[in-house]
């Protein structure tokens, strides 16, 4: 362990070998930091881990007064573990298809097939038990919630309790159920937009015809599909996003600000290869995806350019994105793997640990319908219903965790 410090916090770093497949420790090792934050006088209070959203995506890197922005009410109950996930940040990271062990496409994708919920979750209990803590509190916003569910379905007694912000994952629900009911929600999204923009219906249909033409270049050199501009409707899944949206509609589509504001807002880009990589495998509780997203498009969406896709990752942006193109073949075996089963109701049904989420009624990424399902198999699940945030709720305002705080603790019950 090493230890420093930032203006009113002292952050000590792990750095722990890990096995890649803990079932399998002849495998070979990688190595998993994670990042224990103390606030002023802290040094005595338990432990909350948070569980980063994603796949593929590191833990945020604190300073005060509030980055992340919840870190300031997260220390005044808890000293902070800011867990870099495996193949993230620090933890034995994967860049390029390159950095990651194998002769062939075929041992690439094995090994990333240990880059899962399961694999995270064990480390975590290496690192709580580097810790000395005989439980803490996990902390997981999306994907990390998803990781959350893991962890109660297999490691309960190591949580003192839990917080889940749009991460409620569906359970024994195949991915393709999840990728039909989101493309009904960014349907919705999309006339919900146009009614605020009505104008930029006719801007988004010109880009695409643009797209089509290949007249859309990014700053790399990259000509854009329709299909991969359809992406930048995640941003309506976000807080902010749809203004973010009709301003980035404003400019000129030749403008360098255009160019770079739009390799901005596509979700899936070669910094985070693992986010494109793996996000299929996120929603698959003992499937194979087989591009789940792509499969079940509506015809209707197929069909008019101005209705926006959310986290719906398709094949063909592994032939499209310069630095995606080495991952093509790694990605379609990934797609064909059948994933083992990480939630296990009768499992869920018997964690006997406080869990409060907050599931947002419009959430993008995450449906409603399927997190409420899931809630009402945990024993201890305070849910927060909420319309006033999205998927980012927890980046936008500090009462979502004091209000998950307040029901994990019994103060507040909605």
């Amino acid at each position: 362990m090493t230890t420093e410090s930032l203006p009113g916090l002292t952050l000590t770093s792990l750095f722990l070998d890990a096995p890649l497949d803990h079932a399998d420790p002849g495998a070979g090792t990688i190595e998993v930091f994670a990042r224990v934050v103390t606030g002023e006088g802290g040094a005595d209070k338990p432990y909350l881990v948070f569980l980063q959203g994603g796949p593929g995506h590191e833990a945020p890197r604190p300073s005060l007064p509030g980055t992340p922005p919840w870190l300031p009410r997260v220390l005044a109950d808890y000293q902070l573990v800011l867990l870099d996930q495996r193949g993230t940040g620090r933890s034995t990271p994967v860049s390029t298809p390159a950095s990651v062990p194998g002769e062939d496409a075929a041992a690439k994708a094995r090994y990333l097939t240990h880059l899962r919920a399961d694999e995270i979750v064990n480390d975590c209990e290496l690192v709580r038990q580097a810790l000395d803590a005989r439980t803490w509190t996990v902390l997981g916003q999306s994907f990390g919630g998803f990781t959350t569910l893991h962890y109660l379905s297999t490691h309960p007694d190591s949580l003192a309790g839990a917080l889940v912000t749009g991460g409620l994952s569906a359970v024994q629900h195949p991915a393709d159920d999840v990728y039909a009911r989101t493309w009904q929600i960014m349907i919705a999204k999309s006339e919900a937009y146009y009614r605020h923009f009505p104008a930029d219906a006719d801007r988004v249909r010109q880009l695409a015809k643009l797209c089509a033409d290949g007249e859309v270049v990014l700053p790399n050199g990259d000509v854009v599909s329709p299909q991969r501009f359809r992406t930048v409707g995640h941003k309506l899944g976000m807080q902010g996003g749809a203004e973010s949206l009709h301003y980035l509609l404003q400019l000129d589509h030749r403008s360098s600000a255009f160019r770079h504001d739009l390799a901005a807002s596509m979700p899936f880009e070669g910094r985070n290869p693992l986010y494109a990589v793996l996000h299929e495998s996120s929603y698959a509780d003992g499937v194979a995806t087989r591009w789940s997203a792509e499969r079940t498009m509506p015809a209707r969406v197929g069909e008019d350019a101005a209705l926006f896709g959310g986290e719906h990752i398709h094949r063909s942006v592994f032939a499209e994105d310069s630095e995606l193109r080495g991952w093509a073949e790694v990605a379609e075996l990934i797609a064909d793997h059948e994933w083992n089963q990480l939630y296990f109701p009768e499992r869920l049904a018997e964690a006997d640990v406080p869990v409060a989420a907050a599931v947002y009624h419009g959430d993008a990424y995450v449906p409603y319908e399927f997190s409420m399902e899931t809630a009402a198999l945990l024993p201890d699940c305070r849910t927060w219903v909420t319309s006033e945030y999205e998927h980012n709720g927890l980046r936008m305002s500090t009462d979502v965790i004091d209000h998950l705080l307040g029901l994990l603790h019994g103060r507040r019950w909605l």
